[in-house]
């Protein structure tokens, strides 16, 4: 079936009892044991919502389907799901690799790994800088479809090639991107996450996160979640399930309404540069033509003329732009990620990543586009 039919059906839920198609919150601390423990149809035991829960059993069902994986976990949060992949792949003595262009905690948090024993290898965001890292001793990589803020693209593809090649663990955040314009389990990576809180879940209410990938690597990484208990809570599992309907719709309309910004804004004399790998000469395009399908993405980032006065000055007269550090909702929100997703990264890799003091990320929400382009030429007509 297509992406939007499973969208809405791939949870497989149905009471035969009362005819509910729809998946309930089932908000439950534990399960019945009559001298014997149910088990899901992963085969794990249905005991404590902190191990398994029936309404994020059915959102897991959904989205392995909408990624092409045999199995899913959620978690409680994108980072809970970083976390829980590195406690379960990496031991003393383990290398990973991962590009200097990472959201800032997951970046954070691997080097916080150095102290336990595990080698971190920092790489330049750039298919062939990580492909020339990569070696046999290389237990992990991990990477970002497309980075953040810079949107450079990753070939995926081939990277993936390289890393089964050499029998090297490949995680890939699919968070900017989403199934609809990518599946990287098309080219045969191990595990692809996500932080639903972002395009996923769509509206800007519910912290959650995904990892999904083959039966035996969700296992692996479920034992994991049951010991940590950063499982997610039923009634966020039943939101996900509520917004994951429209995820094709919405992208379609992130997608062409960020392409329509971005063109506006390559043009306007008080912007610099702009980002935004659907721009035919953005340096990622061609990648991007190959390996996207549906679009570019909802996110634009771009530097004005100008330094940090200019850009406070055009975050306080956006009116329809909401200032804040997210993305993916209905709402457009712009974002300064020298002090926000990029405040970790450390100062002299974030200069030399481009990330300065006048580049500012926008995410292109819903809303009609000649409203939102109405409103960036009025803030950039004040600097």
């Amino acid at each position: 079936m297509g992406l939007r039919t499973d969208s809405i059906h791939a949870h497989e839920y149905f009471d035969r009892t009362t005819g509910a198609f729809i998946p309930p919150i089932y908000q439950i601390a534990m399960f019945e044991q009559p001298g014997w423990t149910r088990t899901t149809d992963r085969g794990t035991d249905l005991k404590y919502s902190r191990e398994e829960n029936p309404t994020v059993r059915a959102l897991e069902k959904l989205l392995a389907r909408l990624e092409l994986a045999e199995d899913a976990l959620c978690f409680s949060s994108g980072m809970a799901t970083v976390a829980t992949v590195y406690f379960s792949l990496l031991k003393r003595g383990d290398v990973v690799v991962i590009p200097m262009e990472l959201y800032g905690t997951s970046l954070q948090l691997a080097l916080e790994l150095r102290k336990y024993g595990v080698e971190v290898l920092l790489s330049w965001p750039e298919t062939d800088k990580i492909i020339d890292i990569v070696n046999r001793k290389v237990k992990l990589v991990f990477i970002e479809t497309m980075t953040n803020p810079m949107l450079r693209v990753i070939d995926v593809p081939e990277l993936a090639k390289v890393c089964r090649d050499l029998g090297v663990v490949l995680v890939v955040d699919n968070t900017f991107v989403t199934p609809v314009l990518y599946q990287p389990m098309r080219d045969h990576v191990d595990m692809v996450i996500h932080s639903m809180t972002k395009y996923i879940a769509g509206h800007n209410d519910v912290v959650a996160g995904v990892l999904a990938g083959s039966k035996k690597r969700v296992i692996e990484v479920w034992d994991w979640r049951r010991k940590l208990g950063n499982i997610l809570a039923p009634f966020e599992a039943y939101l996900v399930l509520r917004g994951v309907k429209t995820l094709g719709i919405r992208m379609k309309t992130h997608c062409e309404n960020a392409q329509a910004i971005a063109e506006f804004l390559r043009d306007h004399p008080k912007v610099k540069e702009v980002y935004y790998p659907g721009l035919s000469d953005d340096r990622y395009h061609s990648i991007a033509k190959r390996v996207f399908k549906n679009g570019y993405g909802g996110v634009v980032s771009f530097k004005v003329r100008g330094g940090k006065e200019e850009v406070l000055k055009i975050l306080r007269e956006l009116s329809i732009i909401k200032a804040a550090p997210s993305l993916g909702g209905p709402e457009s929100l712009i974002s300064y990620p020298i002090i926000s997703a990029a405040k970790v990264i450390p100062d002299d890799i974030r200069e030399k990543l481009g990330i300065t003091e006048e580049l500012l990320r926008l995410s292109v929400g819903l809303e009609d586009v000649d409203d939102l382009i109405e409103d960036l030429d009025n803030a950039l007509k004040k600097i």
